[in-house]
């Protein structure tokens, strides 16, 4: 029908024809229907639960009037930096805005996301994912990969070329325009300076190579891989990264954009232009360190804006040691399927609660709306007790990685680093551990005993018994395993010594975020009944990371496995140090060798150099291909074979959120790996809050 009025008029002649054509143009123009995963009304795009504009319109034969949260100027005169005055909203959204079916009903405008995390860096990653967005994400069904800020992509035939479509007219949160241009600048002039980030991730680059990056023109950019990586979707849909950064902002102050760079930046207080980038960026695209509002608010006087302009629904406008508040966008990209710009939700105010009880005292009480990173299954009795009184639910879902321990491989200590090295040690101590135990203690039961085979969830080519590679408790297996490596008793105290004769004591160390205590306290019981002496001790997240990278750690102690997406573009699993410094890292050493080409470090074995090139040969093929399972069940065979890992426990994991979040989905999984909320849309929660009853006069 789309089109039909641009027949000639002559068919409309005389009063009966004028009174045809409005009546026809109010049919060519009706408004379009509420659809929601709900009620589709029988309108199925080309990608689940969302729509182009055109597309929508098409199908439901309708045109999309847009509407605005009618407080968003007041939103807006928070956003520091931005523009006093908004255009009309139709000027403020995308030529081609990104249409959303809400979950079950078209929400309503208003309210604050209550949330809470540990502190300023920890625990952050659920509220984060809330406001997110990238390139293209994971629909919730964690399978199908759908556009969000690219309208589209297409591959070559070989997976070496891969081509974005943004959508035209689309703008950052202070108005100025988002072009491909912005994520040539984030990847040459950012992530590839090292006046800017020292060492780009390993996400980068492939085969050893480095991605290259082409701007095609204002809406289209091509990035060129070196091999085959067909995986470089799913890490744009899963990663934390954001491949854009307003070079409209930062490109005044870059030396190699703006000659002035430097004189601008003298100006506001600075040294260089490089420093003002450091302050807004913080050298690196990890996404919740301290905003410039609490790393030295004085500064900002002379500065254009608070924070960085954003894509993401929500802009920060608020930070201290206490928390931070974020404010709807005013030019976000989204609409639902009444024409309504997103998100609905006003304001995301994230509290920091560092104490574990005081977090639990919270929730329980009602006073947060979302919690799903750092709620331990432990919590569960408590939370599940309190659900009516509190107003939320809890719900529990399957976990993406397991508590996971290793040992220092390449300590400091030459004695210890020849017995952590040794596999039958690894084993032995593996044997020691009473999953049975850890699971009924720490996970309620609920939880399931596997090995650490770095796939998680098991994928279909993981074969039995991979999966149960010496998990079996076997304590006489263990010291019979310590005593060959002549780690034994010497003086009769009943603890095990090094063969040097010095005391063999484990100095485990561990961060809640990263395994619970439950776990790290009965790891610690069960091998010193074996008579290897471990001590416990709790630290904070950060000096956790701190300790380790600085390779002071004896045993490595935090959650570990990745889902295939993510593993489709990062080999950090399988080589040196077989993480980032968020997660579990051993080897360092091997790394260091590595990196200085041999000059520095300690070499490392040459299973390494396999295991390497057997990730790069996997991740060369598309998932699910014969080729692919085969080289996959190969390359556990590797993990195994080093044996560098030990798993524990695969738990589930609570999710919580209040009674009034509308248009909620439980996750799948409770996962970082595919960055928590993010898949479930959070642009169209809603809260449904009773209105406040008028003050009656007196």
């Amino acid at each position: 029908m789309r089109g039909s009025l641009h027949m000639t008029s002559k068919f409309f002649a005389g009063a009966a024809g004028a009174a045809l054509l409005v009546a026809f143009a109010s049919m060519a123009h009706a408004a379009c229907p509420a659809v929601t995963v709900a009620d589709d009304k029988s309108v199925a795009g080309a990608f689940p639960q969302q729509f182009e504009l055109d597309e929508f319109q098409d199908l439901a034969d309708c045109s999309l009037a847009f509407s605005e949260n009618p407080v968003i100027a007041e939103l807006n005169a928070r956003i520091i930096g931005n523009p006093a005055t908004l255009p009309p909203v139709a000027e403020r959204l995308p030529d081609e805005p990104l249409v959303v079916a809400p979950y079950e009903r078209i929400g309503a405008y208003g309210g604050v996301l209550d949330g809470m995390s540990d502190a300023t860096e920890a625990g952050t990653a659920d509220l984060l994912s809330v406001r997110h967005v990238n390139l293209v994400r994971f629909a919730d069904d964690l399978v199908t990969i759908v556009p969000n800020v690219a309208k589209g992509w297409s591959w070559n035939d070989d997976f070496t070329e891969l081509t974005m479509t943004l959508r035209k007219g689309h703008k950052w949160s202070d108005g100025a325009p988002f072009t491909a241009e912005d994520i040539a600048f984030w990847y040459y002039d950012l992530t590839r300076n090292a006046a800017v980030i020292s060492k780009p991730r390993d996400l980068w680059s492939t085969g050893g190579e480095p991605i290259v990056v082409e701007v095609l023109d204002e809406v289209t950019v091509r990035f060129s891989i070196a091999v085959p990586m067909p995986g470089l979707l799913s890490i744009l849909a899963t990663d934390y990264a954001q491949p854009f950064q307003p070079r409209h902002f930062l490109g005044r102050f870059h030396p190699d954009i703006n000659p002035d760079a430097d004189k601008l930046a003298r100006e506001a207080g600075f040294e260089s232009g490089y420093e003002v980038i450091a302050f807004y960026y913080g050298g690196s695209d990890w996404k919740d360190a301290p905003s410039p509002l609490v790393k030295d608010v004085a500064r900002l006087e002379n500065l254009p804006a608070a924070v960085l302009p954003t894509l993401e629904s929500h802009v920060v406008v608020e930070e201290s040691a206490e928390g931070r508040v974020a404010v709807a966008n005013p030019y976000f990209h989204m609409v639902d399927t009444a024409g309504n710009q997103l998100p609905y939700i006003n304001e995301i105010s994230e509290r920091f609660v560092p104490d574990r009880g005081a977090r639990l005292d919270r929730m329980v009480g009602g006073e947060i709306d979302y919690k799903a990173q750092s709620v331990a299954l432990g919590d569960a009795p408590a939370l599940l007790d309190g659900q009516e009184a509190g107003g939320y639910t809890v719900e529990l879902r399957p976990q993406v990685g397991m508590p996971t321990l290793a040992f220092n491989v390449t300590s400091d200590d030459p004695a210890r680093r020849a017995i952590f090295a040794s596999k039958r040690f690894r084993q032995a101590m593996s044997h020691a551990l009473d999953r049975a135990e850890i699971n009924e203690v720490a996970y309620l039961g609920f939880g399931e005993p596997r090995q650490y085979i770095a796939f998680d969830p098991p994928p279909p080519f993981a074969t039995p018994d991979q999966v149960s590679f010496a998990i079996d408790h076997a304590p006489q297996k263990a010291r019979a395993l310590l005593n060959g490596l002549g780690v034994f008793d010497r003086d009769g105290d009943g603890l095990r010594d090094l063969p040097g004769g010095d005391r063999l004591t484990l100095h485990l160390r561990y961060a809640s975020e990263g395994m619970p205590t439950a776990v790290a306290e009965l790891v610690a019981s069960q091998w010193t009944e074996i008579g290897v002496e471990t001590t416990v001790e709790e630290i904070a997240a950060e000096d956790y990371w701190l300790t380790q990278a600085a390779n002071e750690l004896d045993v490595v102690a935090w959650t570990k496995g990745l889902p295939i997406p993510t593993l489709q573009n990062t080999s950090r699993l399988f080589v040196p140090p077989f993480d980032g410094y968020v997660g579990a890292s051993t080897g360092l050493l091997w790394q260091l060798h590595a990196d200085t080409k041999g000059e520095m470090g300690v070499e490392p074995p040459a299973w390494t150099a396999d295991m390497a090139a057997a990730i790069l040969a996997w991740q060369a093929h598309l998932p699910g291909t014969e080729a692919s399972d085969d080289l996959g069940t190969k390359l556990i065979d590797l993990v195994l074979d080093s044996f560098v890992f030990i798993g524990t426990v695969s738990p589930p994991a609570p999710i919580y959120r209040s009674n009034k979040l509308m248009n909620f989905a439980t996750p799948r999984t409770s996962s970082y790996a595919y960055y928590r909320a993010y898949p479930y849309r959070p642009q169209q929660w809603w809260l449904d809050e009773p209105e406040e009853e008028p003050e009656e006069e007196t």
